[in-house]
């Protein structure tokens, strides 16, 4: 088992560019045209030779290709650094025109809603947060508050709703991501709501809905450390747990775009009751109101009465740190429905990294030497190579940049590669 713990504060990769870096060996279905810029992009700055060689194309097709995605408005020619002594003009690279298009990605969540508006390389132009109503609402309540992040965000960044191309929204719950359709939203009263009808009556723009863990994925996939991995998982525990699949560098969804719910996943039969209305769910044991349901009895009435669920988790913390050992016991309890778990994940999927992140992380129980260890002695690990564990305590500004990137993807296909853009 390795683990690693990104305690720098570094919230995007160290490489440039943004995007999947793409192995030549996974054959790619897209244009050929689109697979320059898209390597163009990843790579931040690309010469033609650079592009020849890593898409293994000639000189010939790599200089029509390139030229015609200039023509276009979405590539352009920069001047590298003359390397020293160096004789003759500067060598010419090719990069993404930023300003050719603008999206927005939002995570939606009961405490706040944040938003980020990022250019066609990906860089973050400005971002929002705002106040959550915090209690369930109608879905046209919901797209009040979206349509209200919209606009602050857009006000923070300068542009009119005119100038984006494509927005991206992650909410909790399950999510039909062909149609659309809200099966089941922690934010929303009724189940079944489709909320895009109404984006459209009053946006101007393609929206792609999606879990927000499905996002969160995107954006390890995109800015983090996936993006140099064909293959790799994501868990997330915050209010729920959630779980994010990378296979050949491609988001899975599963058939009907409901899989990887690992926080539904049985580990008690009979046991404590989930939101969700089921007994025995993972969830249960380790999302928010599964550790704050304790609190009074570990911390008493007196300390408990009048805090709001975020406050009251950081008070238990607080005694579970201090020594306080039934405060102790609900977080070690929850350790270890964390390492059968992260064990089940490892023995399904087989993956090579996963990424624990949500703002539970901030908690050391969830990645003590003790929860792996565990993992471990769940797994059958004789026959295969220990699987690397990352620690991110990611906010939610990179959860909303995340949405971005479905969003950038449809883009790329319309702008690079000709094709149509999804419900225009």
């Amino acid at each position: 088992m390795v683990k690693y713990i990104d305690d720098t504060g570094a919230k995007t990769s160290k490489l440039a560019g943004c995007g999947p870096l793409l192995q030549r060996s996974k054959a790619s279905d897209a244009p050929l045209r689109q697979q320059v810029f898209q390597h163009v992009r990843a790579s931040g700055r690309a010469a033609r030779a650079d592009i020849t060689r890593a898409l293994d194309i000639s000189a010939g097709s790599a200089t029509t290709l390139t030229a015609d995605l200039i023509a276009a408005g979405i590539l352009r020619e920069v001047e590298e650094q003359a390397r020293e002594q160096a004789r003759g003009r500067p060598p010419v690279a090719l990069e993404v025109v930023p300003d050719a298009a603008f999206v927005i990605g939002i995570k939606l969540s009961s405490k706040r809603h944040s938003a980020v508006l990022a250019d066609f390389a990906g860089n973050v132009v400005t971002t929002a947060t705002a106040k959550s109503s915090g209690k369930r609402r109608s879905a046209a309540q919901l797209l009040d508050e979206i349509a209200a992040l919209i606009e602050l965000v857009l006000k923070n960044g300068g542009k009119r709703a005119a100038d984006i191309d494509a927005v991206g929204i992650g909410v909790p719950g399950i999510v039909d991501h062909a149609s659309g359709l809200i099966n089941w939203c922690s934010l929303l009263q009724d189940t079944n709501q489709d909320i895009t009808v109404g984006f459209a009556k009053r946006f101007n723009m393609p929206l792609f809905l999606d879990n927000d863990t499905n996002m969160l994925t995107l954006a390890e996939l995109w800015y983090g450390d996936g993006r140099d991995m064909t293959d790799f998982a994501v868990v997330t525990i915050e209010n729920g747990v959630g779980m994010g699949l990378v296979v050949n560098n491609q988001l899975y969804r599963g058939t009907h775009g409901v899989g990887l719910e690992l926080g539904h996943t049985k580990v008690q039969l009979d046991g404590a009751l989930c939101r969700c209305g089921q007994r025995g769910c993972l969830e249960a044991y380790l999302g928010d109101y599964a550790l704050t349901r304790e609190a009074a009895t570990a911390l008493g009435p007196d300390v408990v009465e009048g805090k709001d669920p975020e406050a009251l988790l950081a008070v238990l913390f607080q005694h579970a740190k201090a020594g306080n050992s039934a405060a102790e016991t609900i977080f070690n309890r929850a350790g270890r429905y964390l390492a059968v778990g992260l064990s089940n994940v490892a023995q399904l999927f087989d993956p090579p990294f996963i990424i624990l992140s949500g703002d539970r992380m901030q908690y050391d129980y969830f990645y003590a030497d003790e929860v792996f260890a565990e993992m471990q002695k769940l797994t059958l690990s004789d026959v295969r190579q220990p699987c690397k564990i990352v620690v991110h305590e990611w906010d939610d500004l990179v959860w909303a940049r995340g949405a971005t990137a479905p969003a950038l993807a449809a883009l790329t296909n319309t702008m690079a590669g000709g094709l149509e853009m999804p419900g225009a």
